[in-house]
């Protein structure tokens, strides 16, 4: 009994063309029913000969080898982007993003407009609501806040958000974020994005990132 052939030329060029991989086990899991079906429909008193069968056998191991081998490779893949992703881990990224303050005085960057004659540094709690409100210099020089009260009392420990108010002649000018340096936690991909989590529970995208150094 002749082997039975598989599907035209054109159709299997048009799925591969889709997704080698899903084509390849496609054809892995009809190649196994399209022998089952010929062994169950074969003439008794002409029986496969037992040749052919070794060659089909044969062709069936190969087949399924070789869809092993994409998905070990397919394993390898996520694996070497998994390695990326934690280089990221335990390092510190400089964002805008709100800062954990557990007692530490916190190094700031903020940049006043080039048109600023004053600026303040303004600080909000994670609800949002404002606990300070500090003058600075109108220069792109870091700034270490505290984390103190005027009286010199400990704010609580949580997350802050920090912004620069610009002001030219005594009237606001522009309100910008402003960035500092959080160690990161977790990095994980998300809709084909690298998004980092870090030690404040902030999710920024790594495309924001403005710096990363190695924690001091």
């Amino acid at each position: 009994m002749d082997i039975i052939q598989t599907a035209p030329q054109s159709r299997l060029t048009t799925q591969q063309a889709r997704d080698p991989a899903d084509t390849l086990s496609s054809d892995f899991n009809t190649f196994l029913r399209m022998m089952t079906t010929q062994m169950q429909n074969q003439d008794p008193l002409n029986p496969l000969d037992s040749s052919d069968f070794a060659v089909q056998l044969a062709t069936f191991s190969g087949v399924e080898q070789q869809v092993r081998t994409n998905d070990l490779l397919a394993a390898q893949v996520e694996l070497m982007g998994m390695s990326q992703l934690a280089g990221w881990v335990g390092m510190e990224a400089r964002t805008t993003a709100p800062v954990a303050f557990s007692g530490s005085p916190v190094e700031l960057a903020p940049t006043p407009r080039p048109e600023a004659d004053s600026a303040q540094l303004v600080v909000r709690d994670s609800g949002g609501e404002e606990v300070q409100r500090l003058a600075i210099p109108v220069t792109a020089d870091a700034v270490t806040w505290a984390g103190t009260d005027a009286g010199g009392t400990p704010l609580g420990n949580g997350v802050y958000s920090f912004s620069v108010e610009s002001f030219t002649d005594g009237k606001l000018s522009g309100t910008d974020p402003v960035a500092s340096y959080a160690r990161v936690t977790e990095a994980r991909t998300e809709a084909g994005e690298l998004v980092l989590i870090l030690d404040s529970g902030a999710r920024v995208a790594a495309s924001t990132v403005l710096g990363l150094r190695s924690p001091s």
